[in-house]
């Protein structure tokens, strides 16, 4: 099981925290994704053997954010 906490820059709203837990959220081996978005960060815990830290990256990457 992986864990991971990730900077990520351009989140400002509730729609950015939706939009990137349900887009990371909807990865197969995704346990379980939660934003902060007041200190910009994202927590994901993660089957790694299923899915990996660079695929989620990528999905927040492909919704428009900054992952750090």
């Amino acid at each position: 099981m992986g864990n991971a906490t990730l900077n990520v820059k351009g989140m400002s709203c509730g729609h950015c925290v939706k939009s990137i837990e349900g887009s990371v959220g909807s990865l197969d081996g995704v346990e379980q994704v939660k934003v902060d978005l007041g200190s910009g960060k994202v927590n994901v815990e993660f089957n790694d053997e299923k899915v990996t830290l660079e695929k989620i990256k990528e999905t927040i990457d492909d919704q428009g954010y900054d992952v750090e």
